[in-house]
């Protein structure tokens, strides 16, 4: 009943078709009385008579076709953010298609943790529903001061606060803290998950019940259920078997890894793991520190004969800077080489790298600290078998330089769409949905990011290219500084020269005022 009072309030642009069938209904009646009433009919009568049921009829039909068009509308409207949010730009009927076939869309497994996992996820979940996060979780078995003894869920929490449909609000579930009582410091997610691990036959099920809770996009799936540790070997021969120990020993002692390892060696890939690999469309080894986030999911037993195995189209998301303590002075393909060193070949068939089109001044701050942009040596890095996709991935969040999700997502998703049509699959529902969605995104992104001109705008003679565009205020600030400082050495100088004659004019005057006195 509420529902149907819904359609009569004033912005709800139904009760035109409501009416447009009741005026059909009207027009099919008088028809249908005239045939029964009158006993002859003359040609013009039969003529209006026939006229009145196809007006009727048509009526009918356009207003039923409509109604059910616009409570599908209503529908969206009620359910997706982005409506409420600038319902003017929005495409409700690219909206309705797409959530026809979301469960149609690619199946896409994003390999990783961290950051770059995270971002991978967020941007995807908006192409399909089909999307597999196998995260890394070493260390297990950490007993806490408050006594609840889990799994070390930190990546796994923040990749379901990604996927989730309702990001704000999941990240304050998460990440909730009760500040008394015997639970003070424990946050909501501890709790949740080791009553979840207690009630679950392992800690894939629990993981998959917490997904459920949350209602996430897509499903996340731990790497393994054996313990693993991570560990590297440096190349003075010193072994650390502490993860979050590698980066600050290598740095301190100024040496590189030679490798990296897992112990155990025969920790095993979960079943479902093996499974989503082997029929993905596509899989994506997502950005993230090499020797920690992106290598070691690698080396779990059966996830490298799995992707070697697969037909999906194997993507490898490059870091935008290097890592002090990891990567340092590393290339483009000295990444593409650490991999394939780890595992081996047919890992990846494609690379997306980023243009490097950063702020200079945030890349100052990281190269105070160490970091510095990966440099695409490419002709290198395609010697290795590897087809480069240069795309603009790279945003600044909070300080910080970190890959788009957007950005990455619209760069994977035109990779699958690309190898569809290769393949001739352009009725697909996988191609349709990627490329009804690839250009909304496109249109949207724009009237979003249009700028508000001026009612004064002088267009400039000689175009500038869109780095200069985006960064050229910045970049004049930094001369600018630069000359400042130029500026006030040089009157420095001057004004240490002015002094110095002064001195010496004074000492001489002195002098020859000494010998007046003598």
């Amino acid at each position: 009943m509420k529902g149907f009072i819904e359609w009569f309030r004033p912005n709800a642009r139904i009760k035109r078709w409501i009416f447009l069938i009741l005026v059909g209904i009207v027009f099919a009646c008088y028809g249908i009385s005239s045939i029964i009433v009158k006993e002859e009919l003359e040609i013009s009568q039969l003529f209006l008579i026939i006229l009145s049921f196809i007006i009727g009829f048509t009526c009918i039909v356009i207003g039923i076709v409509f109604m059910q068009k616009r409570t599908m509308e209503m529908i969206i409207e009620s359910t997706d953010s982005r409506v409420k949010n600038n319902r003017k730009h929005v495409n409700i009927n690219s909206l309705i298609f797409n959530k026809k076939i979301y469960s149609e869309g690619p199946k896409i497994v994003v390999i990783g943790s961290g950051n770059g996992m995270e971002t991978v996820a967020k941007g995807l979940k908006k192409y399909t529903d089909n999307i597999t996060a196998i995260v890394t979780v070493s260390a297990y078995g950490q007993i806490r001061d408050n006594s609840i003894n889990s799994m070390p869920t930190e990546d796994i929490k923040n990749t379901i606060i990604a996927l989730a449909k309702n990001e704000e609000l999941a990240n304050k579930l998460v990440n909730y803290k009760f500040k008394s009582g015997d639970l003070k410091d424990i946050t909501f997610s501890d709790l949740l998950f080791a009553t979840l691990q207690d009630i679950s036959k392992d800690f894939t099920e629990a993981i998959s019940n917490f997904d459920e809770i949350f209602d996430i996009i897509g499903k996340i799936l731990p790497i393994t259920n054996d313990e693993m540790r991570i560990c590297a070997e440096l190349e003075n021969g010193m072994i650390i078997e502490e993860k979050d120990k590698i980066s600050k020993i290598t740095y301190d002692k100024i040496t590189k890894i030679n490798r990296v390892f897992i112990s155990p060696p025969n920790c095993r890939a979960t079943p479902d793991v093996i499974q989503a690999i082997k029929e993905a469309d596509c899989i994506v080894i997502a950005p993230g520190s090499l020797y920690t986030n992106v290598i070691p999911n690698l080396l779990v037993n059966g996830v490298y004969k799995a992707m070697k195995e697969s037909k999906a189209i194997k993507v490898y998301i490059s870091n935008i800077m290097t890592e002090p303590g990891q990567t340092e002075g590393y290339k483009l393909s000295d990444h593409i080489k650490a991999i394939m060193e780890h595992t081996g070949k047919n890992v990846m068939d494609y690379c997306i790298y980023d243009t490097g089109e950063i702020i200079p001044e945030y890349i100052k701050r990281y190269n105070l600290k160490g970091a510095e942009l990966v440099e695409a040596d490419i002709q290198k890095a395609k010697s290795m078998g590897v087809r480069l996709i240069q795309r603009d991935l790279a945003c600044v969040e909070n300080g910080y330089i970190r890959h788009n999700p957007d950005l990455v997502a619209r760069a994977i998703s035109e990779l699958i769409c690309d190898d569809l049509k290769f393949r001739d699959k352009q009725s697909d529902p996988q191609y349709l949905l990627l490329q009804s969605k690839l250009a909304y995104e496109k249109h949207y992104n724009k009237i979003k990011n249009k700028p508000k001109r001026k009612k004064k705008e002088t267009v400039p003679k000689h175009r500038k290219s869109k780095f200069l565009d985006r960064y050229g205020n910045r970049i004049d600030a930094i001369k600018n500084t630069e000359d400042v400082k130029i500026r006030n050495r040089e009157m420095l100088k001057n004004m240490n020269k002015d002094k110095e004659e002064e001195f010496i004019e004074n000492f001489i005057e002195k002098i020859e005022q000494n010998k007046k006195n003598k």
